[in-house]
């Protein structure tokens, strides 16, 4: 066996028998309060590290903030999934609109990662459904362009740009949500068009400084996330073999609003994210029960070793496991 678990599966039907009623019930109460405090925390941060990078532009300075500026812009994306649950705040329009100014600065239309992340959770790892599996099986040479996100930015770029012409293509995409999608997109259009218009006019780079170019630099940072919740796990609808946890450390938590309890998210998306430490205590730590788990730097190293010598995503089993904590074999 891969684990020694105490519980050997978790799927859709056993998740409702882990947790009772009223403490489930406790559990995904939201709060305006804890909403706050976590986004305007992050949005503090951002203006620290702006401030930072503005007053060090053209010094060797402005690296660092630059850095940590754009990594911090690249981490909203999780308030932003968080917001698309609708768990960061109880009051329903803060989650509405919040989400779409953070999807507008994300390249990322709300509506339309809505309707994805719907498909991710209810398809998780199913290759036909899961919205996030729109894509070819990984090899080295794809994966290290998706990690540097060169090909992240232009995937969201141009869907921008084909659902604003009227090309709604993804499978996964209901037909009467298409013109939907389509007046998303062209209201992002036009408010990036009064962006750029407004900077030329004015002759400022403040845009381009303070947003644009460290968002699209940094994007590996928040790759780190992206790619180490599901890939080399099996696609099957087991939560203890498609969901992986990270292990790190209390700042990298804060910053990705908490989403390194990533099976626990899983089990109970309803779960607001400043309760999921204590839904994975309750799911696996006090039933002495592990969920697949790794660090940043281990998983990434796991992959460029499963990866190499030519090997793609397409030589291992759908079924298994292929990345795994070497801790743990």
């Amino acid at each position: 066996m891969l684990y020694a678990y105490v519980m050997d599966k978790i799927d859709a039907s056993q998740r409702r028998r882990l947790v009772d009623s009223d403490t489930l019930r406790a559990l995904c109460r939201t709060s305006d309060r804890a909403g706050a405090l976590q986004l305007l925390s992050h949005l503090g941060a951002l203006g620290v590290s702006g401030a930072a990078l503005w007053f060090f532009w053209g010094t060797w300075w402005a690296i660092p903030a630059f850095m940590v500026h754009g990594t911090l812009i690249n981490y909203l994306y999780a308030g932003q999934h968080e917001l698309s649950h609708g768990t960061v705040f109880r009051t329903r329009p803060l989650n509405e609109w919040s989400g779409r100014v953070l999807g507008f600065l994300m390249l990322y239309p709300r509506t339309f990662d809505q309707i994805q992340h719907m498909a991710h959770h209810r398809y998780t790892q199913d290759w036909a459904r899961d919205g996030e599996l729109a894509r070819e099986r990984y090899q080295l040479r794809s994966y290290l362009f998706w990690m540097s996100g060169v090909t992240y930015w232009y995937t969201r770029m141009r869907r921008i740009l084909r659902f604003s012409l009227g090309i709604v293509t993804e499978p996964y995409l209901p037909a009467y949500r298409h013109a939907e999608l389509v007046r998303e997109a062209r209201v992002h259009l036009l408010g990036y068009g009064f962006i750029v218009a407004v900077s030329v006019a004015l002759q400022s780079w403040a845009a381009m400084v303070l947003w644009f170019a460290p968002m699209l630099a940094m994007k590996f940072m928040h790759q780190l996330q992206n790619t180490i919740e599901h890939l080399g796990l099996a696609h099957d609808d087991n939560l203890l073999t498609n969901t992986r946890s990270t292990r790190t450390n209390p700042v990298m938590r804060w910053m990705a609003w908490q989403m390194q309890y990533h099976t626990a998210h899983h089990a109970f998306p309803a779960v607001p994210f400043h309760r999921l430490h204590r839904l994975h205590a309750l799911l696996f730590t006090e039933r002495g029960v592990a969920p697949p788990t790794m660090t940043y730097l281990g998983f990434q190293l796991a992959v460029l070793r499963a990866f190499a010598h030519g090997r793609s995503e397409a030589d291992y089993a759908d079924d298994r496991m292929w990345i795994a904590d070497p801790k743990h074999e």
